[in-house]
């Protein structure tokens, strides 16, 4: 019952994350990526310091648990920190939708990432990473084998994604959600203003993309992220990675329906390849324990 309740709010974080694209892409019209990034990071970190005061007052002489919740937010944050800005600057030039399936391959990067670290590959996965390449071709080569700035960001995007999920999946189980949660977006929020003070953005830049910022901010740092902490208490990360992939699906839907973006038939191909790529990386196998 845990696992089914933690998919159920995966989903949910991966239907917030598929609309985020959209907010991204307006958003990006005006500002940098290291200023939208600092901007709702701090508002997610801001947004659950009433959720989380509960945990610090039960913890506070626990230094143990200080240790645990600190290390974790710092290294869960830098690499937050790292993806979103990388992902922002990739949906600036890609939009939305397809930004949303080509970060989507965290769900073929996690598994072997986990290799790494010692744990098998299910067969599925061999099968589906030569799919997904194939799909990656279709929709970010164009002719003479070029590949778009904004596609190799989001490349990266997917790569820096994985290792979050990974380092989460290593931190998460030792401290409370909310609680690691608000210090990953802390220390985020504190990376990217470096940044923003290269970027010098005018206050009028910002104040006319409240509504996708606050968005970005509350529902997708302050919510989603946080149900993606907690939810993975409960699920292994080769599992998290298939519900929260489905973003890429919802940021096609939002895109078309919100931006009007339109993809290409070999776009759409690709983007199917991919998808299904991703079906096929998390079908169930008969366990050999």
């Amino acid at each position: 019952m845990k696992e089914n309740r933690a998919m159920l709010l995966l989903l949910l974080t991966s239907l917030i994350w598929g609309l985020a694209f959209v907010a991204q892409s307006v958003s990006s019209e005006s500002m940098g990526p290291f200023t939208f990034n600092a901007i709702r990071m701090l508002i997610g970190a801001v947004v659950l310091i009433p959720f989380a005061v509960p945990y610090i007052k039960e913890h506070r002489d626990d230094r143990e648990y200080w240790k645990n919740s600190l290390r974790g937010g710092i290294f869960c944050g830098l690499c937050l920190a790292a993806a979103s800005v990388t992902q922002q600057i990739g949906v600036s030039y890609s939009g939305a939708g397809k930004g949303g399936f080509i970060t989507s391959l965290y769900i073929i990067i996690v598994p072997f990432m986990s290799l790494l670290l010692g744990q098998k590959i299910q067969k599925n996965t061999w099968i589906s990473a030569p799919i997904a390449l194939v799909g990656m071709y279709l929709l970010s080569i164009g002719s003479g084998f070029s590949v778009s700035s904004g596609d190799l960001w989001l490349i990266l995007c997917s790569v820096l994604f994985a290792l979050h999920i990974i380092v989460i999946d290593r931190t998460g189980k030792k401290t409370d959600g909310i609680v690691l949660s608000m210090f990953q977006f802390l220390t985020a929020g504190i990376v990217c203003s470096a940044g923003m003070i290269a970027e010098r953005p005018a206050a009028s830049e910002i104040l006319s993309q409240w509504m996708p910022v606050l968005y970005a901010g509350i529902f997708s740092c302050g919510i989603a992220y946080t149900l993606q902490v907690v939810a993975q208490t409960d699920v292994r990360p080769s599992h998290a990675v298939f519900i929260l992939s489905l973003e890429s699906v919802w940021a096609a839907i939002g895109g078309a329906i919100m931006l009007s973006e339109r993809l290409s038939p070999r776009e759409i191909a690709g983007c199917a390849l991919v998808f299904a790529a991703v079906l096929i990386a998390q079908r169930p196998q008969k366990s050999s324990t």
